[in-house]
C-alpha cells in the first residue's frame, strides 16, 4: 500500500548529504514551507546550494538557514529586499555565492529539469552580464542567450492539501514554485495543512501529482509564523 505520509518533520526529510542543491518554494512570503526549512536547519546539513525566488526574509526561514551557516550558493530572482540583511552581510564578506536568474528564466530552468529538456534559448538577459560565458544565437532577428536546467537532490514545498498517495492541490498564490520544483528535484518533501483520504481531491484539480512527492506532512495552520508576520498563505 502506498502511503507518504510522514508522522514529522524530520521523518518526512529524512537524510540530506552535504553539499547537496535544495529548491524551497515560496515567493515573498506566499507559500514558504518555513517548518520544512526549520526541520532542514536541525537535520544539519552543510555547504547547501538553494534555489528560491528571494534570499530570505529577516531572520526566519530561508534567512535562518543562511544565518546557521548552511548555505554556500544561492540560485534566485531577488536577492536584496528591505529585510534581507542576513543574506547582504554574508554574500558582502564573501562567505555566500550567488547566482542571479531573471524570474522567468529561473522558473523554465526550473521546470525544463522537471521536463527532460536539455536546455532552451532565451532573449531575457542576452547582452547583459547574465550572459556572460554563456551561448548565444541570433533567433528570428533577436539575440538569444542558452540557459542549462536546474537540478536540484532535494524540494520542499508548501501546499494545502494532499492524500496519503502525495497527490497535492495548492491554496493561491502559495501555489507560485511548488509545482516546478517537486518535478525537477530527486526527491520532493511537502508540507500541507490537510491530509484527506483518497478520491477526495478532484482530479482535475490535483496540480502535483503524487508520481512527483516523496513524502508530505501535516503541519496544523498557524495565524502567525516567527519573526510575528501573518502567514500568507
Amino acid at each position: 500500500m502506498i502511503d507518504k505520509i510522514a508522522a514529522t518533520v524530520a521523518e518526512a526529510i529524512g537524510d540530506v548529504a552535504d553539499g547537496a542543491t535544495v529548491m524551497i518554494g515560496g515567493f515573498g512570503t506566499a507559500g514558504i514551507p518555513s517548518e520544512l526549512v526549520e526541520g532542514l536547519i536541525a537535520q544539519g546539513a552543510r555547504d547547501l546550494a538553494i534555489v528560491n525566488n528571494n534570499a530570505g526574509n529577516g531572520e526566519h526561514g530561508i534567512a535562518a538557514l543562511l544565518k546557521a551557516g548552511r548555505v554556500r550558493k544561492v540560485t534566485c530572482s531577488f536577492p536584496r529586499q528591505a529585510d534581507s540583511h542576513v543574506f547582504d552581510a554574508l554574500y558582502r564578506s564573501g562567505q555566500v555565492e550567488l547566482e542571479l536568474v531573471p524570474q522567468g528564466n529561473l522558473a523554465e530552468r526550473i521546470r525544463a529539469a522537471g521536463a527532460g529538456i536539455g536546455g532552451f534559448f532565451t532573449p531575457t538577459g542576452a547582452g547583459t552580464e547574465l550572459a556572460k560565458g554563456k551561448e548565444t544565437r541570433v533567433i528570428d532577428g533577436r539575440l538569444h542567450v542558452y540557459e542549462t536546467p536546474i537540478h536540484a537532490d532535494l524540494a520542499l514545498v508548501k501546499a494545502e492539501r494532499g492524500d496519503r498517495w502525495g497527490n497535492l492541490t495548492y491554496r493561491m498564490a502559495a501555489r507560485n514554485f511548488g509545482p516546478v520544483m517537486a518535478m525537477a528535484a530527486k526527491k520532493t518533501v511537502a508540507s500541507v495543512h490537510e491530509i484527506v483520504e483518497l478520491g477526495t481531491l478532484d482530479p482535475e484539480a490535483i496540480v502535483t501529482p503524487g508520481i512527483f512527492v516523496t513524502r508530505i506532512v501535516r503541519i496544523a495552520r498557524s495565524a502567525t509564523r516567527a519573526g510575528g508576520f501573518k502567514e500568507a498563505a
